[in-house]
């Protein structure tokens, strides 16, 4: 293990997402110190990126969540220090952070995407809920983990979902509702791992923060139980819709089919979460490869 010399695992940060990157970053701390890994926790949010070179870090696992550790910007001051980290680069990480982007250049790939239309203040809402029909997913598009998400599904009601969307984000998504399963794409070193059905208890709308981080009714279906030539397909097109956009290293994808059976890519996740509740170690697991072994193959991706 002495070959990554000392590790920074990036956590908490200054995002909406903090509480949930902290327990990521500390699942993933935890991992490589017991596989003799000299790691150390390193936070942003309390601590100036020049201690990484003062430090003599040698490399950096960031397990950080939403604005200013996943959407490009710690990417870039890495680059600029000269410090390996793990996933996707520049680029890759702050289209991936950008929903609306991320569906343009799906859609211009031929890639397929639900259709969308981009909120503001001057919206004729009506004529939105018109053009989309409901139910309308409501979205900021530079967030994460469902924060500042709701699902519109009574006619007139689509601008209160974008006043609680746009207090997270002045780049509001409206979404139409794709009435099908969900599943999550786990990628690795260029591989889609098995892929996983998302069911959240009856009483939930959709796959919200609640269902994803707080609740334990939320049901996850690892195999999914699709026949083998069509989870074939759908972990090509997450590999490439991930490829499009320049991701590396190790990321998520996540995708709806429709009532016919037809893929809808609805966001790529470019430093997923690795708490008890993630797909990723999820994934992980049923091809066969446990937490640890999972951190660390992510940390050899820096060599």
């Amino acid at each position: 293990m002495k070959k990554f010399g000392k590790v920074a695992v990036m956590l908490g940060g200054t995002s909406a997402e903090r509480p949930v990157s902290l327990n990521s970053g500390n699942a993933v701390l935890a991992a490589l110190l017991r596989q003799g890994i000299d790691a150390h926790p390193f936070d942003p949010a309390t601590r100036n990126l020049g201690d990484l070179i003062g430090g003599e870090f040698d490399r950096v696992f960031i397990a950080l969540h939403g604005r200013y550790g996943e959407d490009g910007c710690m990417q870039g001051a890495l680059e600029l220090l000269g410090l390996p980290y793990t996933g996707s680069g520049v680029m890759a990480s702050a289209l991936g952070m950008d929903k609306w982007r991320t569906k343009l250049l799906w859609r211009a790939a031929g890639l397929p995407t639900a259709d969308w239309a981009i909120l503001d203040s001057n919206s004729d809402f009506a004529a939105v809920e018109k053009q989309l029909g409901l139910p309308i997913f409501v979205k900021p598009a530079r967030e994460g983990s469902s924060i500042g998400m709701s699902k519109v599904t009574e006619p007139g009601t689509l601008k209160a979902a974008y006043e609680t969307a746009v207090e997270h984000d002045t780049l509001v998504l409206a979404e139409k509702y794709i009435d099908g399963p969900e599943f999550t794409a786990a990628l690795l070193g260029g591989t889609a791992l098995p892929l996983i059905r998302l069911a959240p208890a009856s009483d939930k709308a959709f796959y919200d923060f609640e269902a994803k981080y707080l609740r334990n009714d939320t049901q996850y279906h690892c195999p999914a139980g699709l026949p083998d030539e069509k989870e074939q397909a759908l972990r090509r097109l997450a590999l490439d819709a991930f490829r499009l956009l320049g991701g590396r290293g190790w990321g998520r994808v996540d995708l709806m089919l429709d009532g016919f059976g037809n893929p809808y890519l609805l966001e790529v996740n470019t430093s997923p979460g690795m708490t008890d509740h993630s797909l990723v170690p999820m994934a992980a697991r049923a091809a066969g490869q446990d937490f640890d072994a999972l951190c660390l193959a992510i940390l050899e991706q820096t060599l």
